[in-house]
C-alpha cells in the first residue's frame, strides 16, 4: 500500500513540499541549536522545562485520544465510528512521532537518548514514559496498518488485532498517567503537585485530542470527499463536549483546594498566570484568552442544535482546541516553574529558533499524517468506492 503515498494530486504535493520547506527551515535552526546548546532557547536555571515539552505535554493527549473512537468501536460495537477509527490509529502515530521529535530536540544532543536505554532505571518515570511511547506507537501501527492491508483485501482481520486494539486502549491511559506522574512527582513545584493531574490530562486530552481529528476530518471531508457519517460526527462531538466540561470542574476543582486552603506555595502560580506577580504579567492576557475560550465553546457546544450545525461546530472546536493549548501548554508548564521554590519570579517566554524548531516537528507529524491518510483514503476509494468504512466493523461477541 506504500506505492499509493507516491502518487497524488498537485494538492497532496504541494501540501508535503510546503511541509518539507517548513522543516527545512526548522532544521536550520535546529543545527543553530546543536552548535551553540541550548543557550540559544528562552530556557534558564529556574524554566528547564519550556516551549518544547509543552507541546510534547499536548502531543500526548492528542495520540491518547483515539481511545474515544477504539473504545465504543471495540467495547460497545459502535459501528458508525468505522469510517474514522482508522484516521483516529494514523493520528496517534503522527502524535506519537512529534511527541519523541519534541524529546529529541528538548535534551539537546540527540545521542543522549541512549542513555535512558543504556542505563536503564525502572524506578524511574522518564524510563516507564520512552517504554509507554514507544509502545502506544508501535501498537497503533500495527493495528491501524493490518486492519487497513486486510480491509484492503477484503478480509475480516484476525482476533489478535482486536486484541491488539484492546490492549491500546489501556495503553492510551498509560501513556498520559505516565506523562502526567513525571510533573506530580516534583514535590518543590506546587502547581505540579497535585493527586488529580492524571485525571485532569486524561480529561483534557479526551476532549483536545478528538476536536482536533474531527476539525481534521470535516476538513477531509471538504478536500477529498471523504464522509464519517452524520452520526458519527455527531456521538464524536458530544464525548468531546463531556469531556471539556469534565476538564474545566477539575480546573476549578484545582481553584478551590489553592484558595479556600490558602496555601501560598499553591496560590503562587494561580497568581502569577490570571493576575501576574510584582508587574510580571506576560501570561495574563493569554490565561484569561484560554478562560473566555474555554466557557465560550461550551456554548457552542452544549446546546443541541447549535452543536448539530457544522459553522458553529467548527467554531467551538477551535476555540476549544485553543483554549486547552493555551492552559495545558504554556500555561501549565510556565506556571509549574513560577515563581521558583525561593519566591521569586523568572521570566520565561521562547525565543524564534525554539518556534521554528517546534514548527519542523509539526511539519514533520504533518508529513506523516498527510501521507498515511492519503493511503487509508485511496484504500477506502478503491475497495468499496460509495462505501467509506475504512475497516470492518468488530464482530459481535
Amino acid at each position: 500500500m506504500l506505492e499509493k503515498a507516491l502518487k497524488g494530486s498537485p494538492r497532496y504535493w504541494g501540501t508535503l513540499i510546503a511541509l518539507g520547506l517548513v522543516m527545512a527551515l526548522g532544521l536550520g535552526f535546529w543545527l543553530y541549536q546543536l552548535t551553540f546548546g541550548m543557550k540559544i532557547t528562552g530556557l534558564n536555571r529556574d524554566v528547564s522545562w519550556g516551549f518544547y515539552i509543552a507541546q510534547f505535554t499536548y502531543l500526548v493527549g492528542v495520540a491518547a485520544s483515539a481511545v474515544m473512537l477504539v473504545l465504543p468501536y471495540y467495547f460497545h460495537h459502535y459501528k458508525e465510528f468505522s469510517k474514522m477509527i482508522i484516521l483516529g490509529e494514523f493520528l496517534a502515530i503522527a502524535a506519537v512521532v512529534m511527541c519523541l521529535g519534541f524529546i529529541v530536540v528538548d535534551i539537546g544532543q540527540p545521542q543522549r537518548m541512549l542513555n535512558v536505554l543504556l542505563n536503564a532505571t525502572p524506578h524511574s518515570v522518564l524510563f516507564w514514559d520512552m517504554v509507554v511511547l514507544n509502545g502506544y506507537l508501535f501498537l497503533n501501527i500495527i493495528v491501524g496498518w493490518t486492519s487497513l492491508q486486510y480491509f484492503k483485501n477484503d478480509m475480516t482481520p484476525p482476533k489478535w488485532v482486536k486484541i491488539l486494539a484492546i490492549v491500546s486502549v489501556i495503553w492510551a491511559f498509560s501513556i498520559h498517567t505516565v506523562t502526567a506522574f513525571l510533573y506530580a512527582g516534583l514535590p518543590g513545584r506546587h502547581y505540579f503537585l497535585t493527586a488529580i493531574m492524571a485525571a485532569r490530562f486524561l480529561a483534557s486530552a479526551f476532549c483536545s485530542g478528538p476536536a482536533i481529528l474531527l476539525l481534521l476530518t470535516l476538513c477531509l471531508r471538504r478536500l477529498t470527499g471523504f464522509d464519517p457519517g452524520q452520526k458519527a460526527i455527531n456521538r464524536l462531538a458530544v464525548i468531546i463536549t463531556y469531556a471539556m466540561c469534565v476538564n474545566i470542574f477539575f480546573f476549578l476543582l484545582e481553584v478551590f483546594t489553592s484558595f479556600y486552603s490558602n496555601m501560598p506555595g499553591h496560590i503562587a502560580p494561580f497568581k502569577y498566570l490570571f493576575t501576574g506577580i510584582d508587574g510580571h504579567d506576560m501570561m495574563v492576557p493569554f490565561m484569561w484568552t484560554a478562560v473566555v475560550l474555554g466557557l465560550g465553546c461550551l456554548l457552542f457546544l452544549i446546546p443541541t442544535p447549535i452543536r448539530q450545525n457544522p459553522t458553529a461546530l467548527t467554531i467551538g472546536l477551535i476555540m476549544l482546541v485553543i483554549a486547552s493549548w493555551i492552559d495545558k501548554g504554556l500555561g501549565l508548564l510556565i506556571g509549574g516553574f513560577t515563581p521558583n521554590p525561593f519566591e521569586t519570579v523568572t521570566v520565561y517566554s521562547p525565543t524564534v529558533p525554539e518556534i521554528m524548531i517546534s514548527l519542523m516537528v509539526f511539519a514533520l507529524g504533518g508529513i506523516v499524517l498527510t501521507v498515511l491518510w492519503k493511503i487509508a483514503i485511496e484504500v477506502r476509494s478503491e475497495v468499496e468506492g460509495g462505501n467509506l468504512s475504512m475497516v470492518p466493523p468488530p464482530a459481535a461477541e
